[in-house]
C-alpha cells in the first residue's frame, strides 16, 4: 500500500508532469512473471523515474546507508525508500556481492520485477561504464529475462551533487527482453557471466547512445578519469558484483 501511495501521489506527478517524461518500449515489460530491468545510472532519481512508468511494482537493491540515518531525517529517508520498494543491502565486506545477489534472487523467485544498475554507481561524467557481473548471476540463477533500459536527460536534470532535479525533458527507453536460457547451469563460469553482462551493457549502450568506457565507474571516478585518457573506446562485446543505486 505504501509503495503505491508514494508512486501515485509523489513520483508520478513529478516525473510525468513536471519533467515532460517520454516513455518508449514499455510493451517489452512482461505483464506477469519475474524479470530484471537493467539500466544505465546517471542520477539519483533514475530508479524513481523507472518506477513511475512500470505498471507493476519494481524493486531496486539499495545501499543500506539510506536506511540507517538517525533523527527525523533518518526516519523520513527510511520511510521514503521503503515506500519506493527499495531493499537495503550491505555493500561492505568480502561477501557484499553475494549478499546483493541473494536479495535480488528473493525478488525474482517471487515472480516480481527487479531493477538494477550494472555499473554499480552513478556515472560521474555521463558516459556508460563496464557492468559488474551480479546482474548476470541473478538472471541466470533465477531463469529470468533481462529488459535493458536507458534513462536519458537525468544527468542534465540532476547531476551528482545537486539536491533537487531541475525541470528538463526526460526519456526512458526499454529494449526487447534478453533471454539467457542457453547458459542454464553455467552460472559458476566467470567467462559466461562476463559474456552475459557485456551483452546487457551493449544493449543499454544502443538504447542510451552513450559513449562506452571499458572500465568500472567507481575506479574511473576514484582515479579522476578524463575523456580520452585511456585512448579510443569501444562498445562492450555483443552476443557471444552487483550494481546498486548510489
Amino acid at each position: 500500500m505504501l509503495y503505491w501511495f508514494v508512486r501515485v501521489v509523489l513520483l508520478v506527478p513529478v516525473f510525468r508532469w513536471l519533467f515532460r517524461l517520454r516513455v518508449e518500449g514499455a510493451e517489452h515489460i512482461p505483464a506477469t512473471g519475474s524479470a530484471v530491468i537493467a539500466g544505465n545510472h546517471l542520477s539519483f532519481c533514475d530508479q524513481f523515474l523507472t518506477a513511475t512508468v512500470t505498471s507493476r511494482k519494481l524493486t531496486y537493491l539499495c545501499k543500506k546507508e539510506y536506511f540507517t540515518g538517525r533523527g527525523i531525517k533518518g526516519v523520513l529517508t527510511r520511510g521514503f525508500f521503503r515506500g519506493c520498494g527499495q531493499i537495503p543491502v550491505d555493500r561492505s565486506g568480502k561477501g557484499a556481492g553475494r549478499a546483493g545477489v541473494e536479495e535480488g534472487l528473493k525478488v525474482l523467485c517471487s515472480g516480481e520485477l527487479l531493477g538494477i544498475f550494472p555499473e554499480g554507481t552513478r556515472s560521474h561524467d555521463g558516459r556508460l561504464y563496464k557492468g559488474r557481473v551480479g546482474v548476470a548471476a541473478m538472471a541466470l540463477e533465477a531463469g529470468a529475462p533481462v529488459i535493458p533500459c536507458a534513462v536519458i536527460g537525468t544527468f542534465e536534470a540532476q547531476p551528482t551533487g545537486r539536491r533537487l532535479p531541475r525541470p528538463a525533458p526526460l526519456t526512458i527507453r526499454f529494449g526487447a527482453p534478453l533471454d539467457f536460457s542457453r547458459y542454464a547451469g553455467m552460472e559458476e563460469s566467470r567467462e559466461v557471466l562476463r559474456a552475459i553482462t557485456d551483452e546487457i551493457m551493449y544493449a543499454i549502450m544502443k538504447l542510451s547512445e552513450q559513449e562506452y568506457i571499458d572500465r568500472y565507474a567507481a575506479e574511473a571516478k576514484a582515479q579522476g578519469s578524463v575523456a580520452g585518457q585511456n585512448g579510443p573506446t569501444a562498445g562492450p562485446r555483443g552476443p557471444v558484483a552487483v550494481g546498486l543505486p548510489n
